[in-house]
């Protein structure tokens, strides 16, 4: 019986990879995003800063992943270099789905 508990337990882990998925609002506060473009993605603290929901989950993912790489350098990119470099690739993309999920 333990065995088809078990069997029954890691099946549906498997099958449901979201639930080790990073919370994409809770990275959103705790990396410190909410900080420069607000808690609510889109009021953002100077003019120069974007709005970031709403966005493409790709274009957002991208624009962080170059960020971090250093392929983006321009603008505002700057101040997040050092930001980004505490960001995982899968914790970008966590954030980067709940922006485009927001509104």
């Amino acid at each position: 019986m333990s065995k088809k508990i078990l069997l029954a337990t890691t099946l549906m882990l498997v099958m449901s990879p979201s639930v080790f998925a990073a919370d994409g609002e809770a990275l959103y506060a705790s990396k410190g995003c909410l900080a420069c473009h607000g808690a609510d993605g889109k009021s953002p603290i100077a003019p120069a800063y974007p709005k970031v929901v709403g966005q493409s989950k790709e274009y957002t993912e991208q624009q962080m992943k170059d960020i971090k790489s250093g392929a983006r350098s321009n603008g505002q990119s700057a101040v997040m270099k050092g930001i980004m470099a505490a960001v995982t690739d899968e914790e970008i993309k966590a954030i980067a789905e709940f922006l485009a999920s927001s509104s």
